[in-house]
């Protein structure tokens, strides 16, 4: 497991670091059960097995991780990266306890994401969101991340977006080359 240091947040309150844990670990189950139930309330009939995968095998090395935040040993926040394609990520169950939100973990879990994501050889990143969810649609704006059409077929979805993790040179208007 690796730990990724924790930082200070604009007002320089202290962040959660985030560990490297096993998806079925104790602490991912605890917050994946809060996240399934969060989502269930908001989308009536949604079960995690309906949509697109994402199970323990999807978040292992080398194409994937799933990461916990902890405030002190308190598990807070988590998220994972699985393979899509050979230079594409997707992000899959990000969630942050609601008594741990408004203080800047999910945009630091997605920061720490997009690391690891380009540190495994990903150019860019996915995910989607329900209607239901207007503060991860103002999160993943504000991060960067652009409206692109439905590439997975998930039901309950209803916002589709990417993020470029770096420029290819090659392919930057203007370049040298013609």
């Amino acid at each position: 497991m690796a730990a990724v240091t924790a930082r200070l947040d604009g007002c320089g309150a202290e962040l959660p670091a985030f560990r490297e844990e096993d998806f079925d670990g104790e602490a991912a189950q605890l917050l994946l059960a809060e996240f399934f139930a969060e989502i269930a309330e908001l989308y009536p009939g949604w079960l995690p097995s309906r949509g697109p995968s994402a199970d323990a095998a999807d978040f292992q090395r080398p194409h994937g991780c799933f990461l916990v935040g902890y405030d002190g040993e308190r598990p807070v926040a988590c998220g994972g990266l699985k393979r899509l394609h050979p230079r594409v990520g997707e992000l899959k169950r990000l969630y942050v306890r609601p008594e741990a939100r408004r203080r800047g973990l999910g945009r630091a879990l997605l920061e720490h994401l997009e690391l690891v994501a380009g540190r495994a050889g990903y150019e860019a990143l996915r995910l989607d969101t329900g209607p239901q969810q207007p503060a991860a649609l103002r999160l993943f704006a504000a991060a960067g991340y652009r409206p692109i059409p439905d590439y997975n077929g998930n039901p309950y979805a209803r916002h589709w977006f990417e993020k470029q993790l770096w420029e290819n040179p090659r392919r930057t208007r203007g370049s040298a080359r013609s």
